[in-house]
């Protein structure tokens, strides 16, 4: 729950190089391994579209647990 008053960090906040992530809009790009992360723009490098440059402000990546593909 969030207070009034109280700062929300957006997932981009939370995505560090290295993690895996999944594109929430484009499934059949498969998961993918975060390259870079400067301000709203993430490079992710996944399994069948290649290196793609994420406008985080546009486009929330669902963060992937360990193990989980």
């Amino acid at each position: 729950m969030v207070l009034p008053g109280q700062q929300v960090e957006p997932v981009a906040g939370l995505i560090e190089p290295g993690m895996r992530v999944r594109h929430p809009d484009r499934p059949d790009w498969g998961t993918g391994q975060v390259q870079s992360v400067i301000g709203d723009r993430i490079t992710v490098n996944f399994e069948h579209a290649g290196k793609v440059l994420i406008n985080a402000a546009l486009i929330e990546l669902e963060i992937l647990e360990e193990g989980q593909d």
